[in-house]
């Protein structure tokens, strides 16, 4: 089962990658590549509604490249930040009520081992992608969509898995840091800390899974939360403007 789980996972990073691969190569309608196309920009036009209320235009933005000061504060976030933290107690939980790995036991203490190793998968996988990135010249910020709609915009959050912003224009184009060190983290663990007959087995496991949660990370910050086009945001400003609106 899970060797089909796992092929499963990686056909759906590689058709990712093929995706993301021919939007950074195929030319744009007007004869430019698709680095010069708004559509694979952070750039949202002037004309676009925004896709809850269909009544506002979304602001334009350009794209600017983020400073190294950003891309470290970036990466403490995703290593040790709230969120960081919080999925790690997750995963803990659920490590916890499946009993893995086994010798590790149960209570208290089998809980505060499984947060630590988890929040050490955390800072191993954050440290790989930020040193890939800086290495390959990338920007592995998520950006939202600038289309409108549910799929194109549930499309561009699965591409962004595996694709990431270049150069001064933000061009788009495979990912080395997002792609590898999903699965860096999970290894490092299952080499050094977790208890395991089969190391790769059990470090490509422990990986899909980490792929799946930054596949999902992307969609929650596309459509949940995070920004003004997203569902919290228009909860937010819906309450704000009642609330506004009510004053005497």
């Amino acid at each position: 089962m899970f060797s089909r789980f796992g092929s499963a996972v990686v056909t759906l990073a590689v058709l990712l990658f093929l995706a993301a691969s021919a939007r950074a190569q195929s030319p744009s309608p007007d004869g430019g590549d698709a680095a010069d196309d708004s559509s694979s920009l952070p750039v949202a036009p002037t004309s676009a509604l925004d896709p809850f209320t269909a009544d506002a235009p979304i602001a334009p933005s350009l794209y600017v490249p983020p400073t190294e000061t950003q891309k470290f504060h970036d990466y403490a976030m995703n290593a040790v930040g709230p969120i960081a933290f919080a999925g790690s107690a997750f995963a803990a939980a659920i490590n916890q009520a499946s009993d893995f790995p086994h010798k590790w036991g149960q209570g208290a203490d089998a809980f505060s081992a499984r947060l630590a190793s988890n929040l050490g998968i955390s800072v191993v996988t954050a440290t790989a992608q930020y040193s890939l990135a800086e290495a390959f010249h990338e920007d592995t910020k998520y950006y939202r969509c600038a289309c409108t709609g549910f799929f194109p915009r549930l499309w561009h959050a699965a591409v962004s898995s595996v694709a990431s912003r270049r150069g001064e224009y933000g061009d788009t184009s495979f990912s080395v840091a997002l792609t590898a060190s999903p699965f860096i983290g999970p290894m490092a663990a299952a080499t050094l800390w977790i208890p395991a007959h089969n190391v790769a087995v059990l470090g490509f496991r422990m990986g899909t899974n980490n792929m799946l949660g930054q596949f999902a990370q992307n969609e929650a910050l596309e459509f949940l939360y995070g920004g003004p086009h997203t569902l919290l945001g228009h909860i937010e400003h819906r309450f704000f403007r009642k609330s506004f609106d009510a004053r005497p």
